[in-house]
């Protein structure tokens, strides 16, 4: 993931789906504008729940040329085909996760609100970091709050890109991309829209390109 000629769209899967009937959901999402890549985010569930979930959705983002990440388990992102691995500060580590990944695949790290998380990550060869949360979030409790400032000061350090994470909206999210991400991280923004997700996609890209 190079630093995007602008904002993009980075999509986590909500908290808890049936693959079966998400899969065309996410689907008529892909298809409604410009995402970078999606990530599968399933927490406190059976290993196997997680490979079938990989297994349904993988193709459907992969047949759009869309990347799959697979988020906190560089084991299951190699053994389920993922194009990468987003890896938390209590998770594996970057070094851990590249070496199961190899040089190709995407392996991205979040940072929280601290700089030398993030400069760190990119000096190790990070593919992105994520910043966050800007903002309240209904998917988890936050415990770190990054102030947009952040973004800005990485645009004018680093060129390894960066991500905004945290209760992002199609409301909110013309802060994060004046300051300077490079992808948003959204969950509930477009999953839980009240038009449905594929408006939310098209209205966020509207968004990103009004800035841009």
């Amino acid at each position: 993931m190079s630093p995007a000629d602008h904002c993009r769209l980075y999509l986590i899967t909500p908290p808890a789906f049936e693959p079966a009937d998400f899969k065309d959901v996410l689907a008529q999402a892909l298809d409604a504008g410009d995402v970078a890549c999606v990530q599968l985010r399933l927490k406190d569930v059976d290993d196997d729940i997680v490979r079938a979930a990989a297994d349904v959705l993988r193709p459907v983002t992969q047949a759009r040329d869309v990347a799959f990440i697979m988020n906190d388990r560089p084991d299951l992102a190699v053994e389920t085909g993922c194009d990468g691995v987003h890896v938390g500060q209590q998770d594996a580590s970057y070094d851990d996760a590249r070496k199961l990944l190899g040089p190709d695949a995407i392996v991205g790290v979040t940072c929280h609100d601290s700089r030398d998380l993030a400069m760190t990550a990119a000096e190790n060869g990070a593919d992105y970091v994520a910043f966050g949360a800007f903002y309240k979030s209904g998917t988890k409790t936050p415990k770190y709050q990054a102030d947009p400032a952040i973004l800005s000061w990485w645009q004018e350090m680093m060129e390894t890109p960066c991500v905004a994470i945290g209760g992002i909206t199609i409301e909110n999210s013309p802060a994060l991309i004046e300051a300077g991400a490079d992808f948003l991280s959204v969950v509930a923004g477009v999953w839980d829209y009240p038009e449905g997700p594929a408006v939310a996609v098209k209205r966020f890209n509207e968004a990103m390109a009004a800035i841009a």
